[in-house]
């Protein structure tokens, strides 16, 4: 009887057809390697994100503001001065940490041992500062949480965060007669001709409270009416030189025209008044 049983050599495919697998496999492997690359210091380090958000040593809580570019300054159809013009292109090329809140009485007291305030409460911002008075405060802090991190934001810090995305006079859109802003900010419609505790009104939509009134609030920069028109593009830091320093947001005294998100105000850095305080930043760890 005449064996059925196959010889092996007819379950080996053709030669053409491995040719065709092995180049199919080689080109597969040759775009993984150039997509997916597996050697390499930066591809090889684990990814490292930032939290949203955290608490500090002393209640201060802060958000996270992603890098990004924006419009800085008034837009032409706000009734602006001179000082908020022209309105350009700012990067701001690094996230960094700002304070949700405006910094209260009870956490100034903590660091510094005295509340100055004129208008008491423990979750009132903190009032009659100077802009000298917050470097000490700063630099006390930072000793105690040994860094060197927490700042004053800049002035195109400060605007970026108040400004949260949008590019209307006031984070929600442009208001003219200010009637939704008592549901943002603390100006004399509604304040009460003091200042209030911080975090009762709505936030922006990056989460930040009273960007808008309630304390105006020193920034870093120096100031210069012209600025403006030659502050570099990439995180602009203010002019070199000037005896004015520069606050930002309006307050509680102040009608809702200097509460807009591109309003500036300056003083001499020695000057104190009940409706000054601050905002502060942390900058993230150098990667």
């Amino acid at each position: 009887m005449m064996s059925t049983a196959l010889h092996p050599r007819s379950f080996l495919p053709h030669p053409i057809v491995i040719m065709k697998l092995f180049s199919t496999f080689l080109l597969v492997s040759i775009w993984l390697s150039m997509n997916f690359p597996t050697t390499g210091r930066a591809d090889t380090q684990p990814v490292v994100t930032q939290a949203h958000s955290f608490s500090n040593s002393i209640g201060i809580e802060f958000v996270l503001v992603p890098a990004g570019s924006f419009q800085m300054g008034a837009h032409e159809n706000e009734d602006a001065t001179s000082k908020e013009k022209p309105r350009h292109q700012v990067t701001i090329s690094k996230p960094f940490y700002i304070s949700k809140h405006e910094i209260t009485q009870k956490q100034w007291e903590n660091v510094m041992g005295h509340n100055p305030s004129v208008h008491v409460g423990p979750t009132r911002p903190v009032d009659r500062v100077s802009w000298n008075d917050v470097q000490i405060f700063l630099q006390r802090l930072n000793g105690r949480e040994k860094t060197t991190t927490y700042k004053l934001p800049t002035e195109a810090q400060w605007e970026y965060a108040a400004r949260a995305g949008s590019e209307t006079s006031y984070c929600y859109g442009d208001d003219q007669q200010g009637k939704k802003l008592i549901q943002y900010g603390w100006f004399e419609a509604n304040s009460n001709k003091q200042s209030q505790p911080i975090g009762e009104l709505k936030p922006n939509d990056w989460g930040i409270h009273d960007m808008h009134g309630n304390v105006q609030e020193w920034v870093q920069d120096r100031f210069d009416r012209k600025y403006y028109s030659k502050s570099p593009a990439t995180d602009p830091h203010g002019p070199e030189k000037g005896r004015k320093r520069v606050t930002r947001g309006g307050s509680w005294i102040n009608p809702a025209y200097h509460c807009r998100s591109a309003a500036r105000a300056y003083y001499s850095p020695d000057y104190v008044d009940n409706d000054i305080g601050l905002r502060i930043i942390k900058l993230l760890p150098e990667e």
